[in-house]
């Protein structure tokens, strides 16, 4: 698996994987640890994760109120691995703030998933690379504070 542009498959088969080494008590690897942690934190993709053959193939349309959640849980992973090495810089003060704000990390994490959703889709709009910048202003935003 490609770390950095991994295919909508080996995400999936990443996720399927990891669910079911935890369910047979394997050792996980770090990543698949943070995986974990994001997989309890989402009880209705359980039923997903239980049925690979069923879901690897299967299709998601936004448009349509639905919501992958292969992506969902991948976003997770991006806020969590950002905010472990603080990166845009100040990302892992924020996160701490917001963490406080919600009373807990899942609100919070969903705070940073809508601002770093934002951030990708105007990059995506713009056709130029992601905007620390607005990023960061956006997550600011999400505090309740001015910075």
């Amino acid at each position: 698996m490609s770390l950095f542009n991994p295919s909508r498959d080996e995400v999936r088969e990443f996720f399927f994987n990891t669910w079911e080494k935890f369910k047979q008590t394997q050792p996980l690897s770090d990543l698949e640890k943070i995986a974990i942690s994001v997989i309890q934190l989402h009880p209705e993709y359980h039923n997903i994760l239980d049925a690979p053959e069923k879901f690897k193939q299967q299709a998601y349309f936004p448009e349509q109120g639905e919501t992958n959640p292969f992506l969902h849980m991948s976003l997770h992973l991006s806020v969590l691995e950002q905010v472990s090495i603080n990166q845009p810089t100040g990302i892992a003060e924020i996160y701490t703030q917001l963490k406080i704000k919600h009373q807990g990390e899942h609100s919070a994490q969903h705070d940073v998933l809508d601002c770093l959703g934002e951030t990708i889709w105007l990059a995506q709009q713009n056709k130029t690379g992601l905007d620390a910048a607005h990023y960061l202003q956006l997550l600011h935003k999400k505090t309740g504070k001015t910075s």
